[in-house]
């Protein structure tokens, strides 16, 4: 009797070893730190699969530990990496078209950023994405938005003459137009630029704004609230082909676990925008808000210098920014 219980224990864990073994383990990449709102994006798909118990698991490498930040897609795409939450513009130089997605003007606020999400202009993009053995997992979209050294920054009049920096090519471009001087530098790198007085204005993400501590060394705040102009789509992203490999269940519950985590990610973007203010105004900082007629201003400069550049530069480019720009 001892003998057979001790053959069934055996076999009950090598049945449970063998189990283990056989589940699919899934490798998702990011730049950000644990405490970041990618990570918790990303984090939630990973719980929501494990609990699914479907012999899928997702292991995260955060903080630059697997690539570089700019160096996920590629790998992505040939399927060394299986996932990625990634800044879809850092791929524009494989697919110009992603360039659109962090584009001055073309998002409103983050509900106008969720239709976008829900769009034929997106459809478009994920067909590119197809191209590239890419697929969308879950939608997002970050805000930001302009401090001053010396005043307050809400429409193109108020950068002309000022040393200013920018999130990206296409927001340099408008800046420019707007009569501003460009300083290209890391968002890592605005604290100090702006003590030293290399620069007397500059555009980020909200969350750029707080962690680096730049309420410190501005006089005004000019957050995303109603109306922005800054809004950058950083989705997560998994190969195709890898996906199509999944069980029917193991898919299943990676979308039902990427819907979760959608709806998460839009209701904490929102929350990050909020406590930027929160932090601003603590720090003493003025908060201005940007108009319908600001960014009314700030959109008929970026048509005649960003959009214009992209639709040159890119095949097919006018009937995308026409997709985007149809999105109410």
């Amino acid at each position: 009797m001892k003998t057979n219980l001790l053959m069934a224990a055996a076999t009950a864990a090598l049945l449970a070893l063998s189990g283990t073994a056989s589940a699919t383990e899934l490798r998702l990449s990011h730049q950000w730190s644990n405490k970041d709102i990618r990570h918790q994006v990303a984090q939630i798909v990973a719980d929501e699969v494990a609990a699914a118990d479907v012999d899928l698991d997702i292991r995260i490498f955060g903080s630059k530990s697997l690539f570089k930040p700019r160096e996920q897609y590629k790998p992505l795409s040939r399927g060394q990496l299986d996932m990625s939450v990634l800044p879809l513009s850092y791929a524009g130089g494989q697919q110009p078209a992603y360039n659109l997605t962090l584009m001055p003007g073309l998002v409103k606020n983050h509900d106008h950023a969720a239709r976008l999400s829900n769009s034929p202009f997106m459809e478009a993009l994920e067909a590119k994405m197809a191209e590239d053995d890419v697929m969308v997992l879950v939608h997002g979209y970050l805000a930001g938005g302009f401090v001053g050294k010396d005043k307050c920054i809400t429409g193109p009049e108020d950068v002309k003459g000022l040393q200013t920096r920018a999130a990206g090519k296409s927001f340099e471009q408008m800046l420019a137009g707007a009569g501003a001087s460009i300083a290209s530098m890391a968002s890592s790198e605005i604290y100090n630029a702006m003590q030293t007085g290399v620069l007397s204005a500059a555009n980020t993400s909200s969350s750029s704004f707080v962690s680096y501590r730049i309420y410190e060394q501005v006089k005004c705040y000019t957050p995303a609230g109603d109306i922005a102009l800054w809004f950058m789509y950083q989705p997560l992203l998994m190969n195709k082909s890898t996906f199509e490999g999944l069980t029917a269940d193991q898919q299943a519950a990676l979308l039902a676990a990427s819907a979760k985590a959608e709806a998460f990610y839009l209701a904490e973007a929102k929350k990050q925008d909020a406590a930027s203010v929160t932090a601003y105004e603590e720090a003493g900082v003025e908060i201005a808000e940007m108009t319908a007629e600001d960014f009314a201003a700030w959109r008929a400069i970026a048509q005649e210098t960003s959009y214009k550049k992209f639709v040159e530069e890119v095949p097919g480019g006018q009937a995308l920014l026409d997709l985007a720009l149809a999105v109410e």
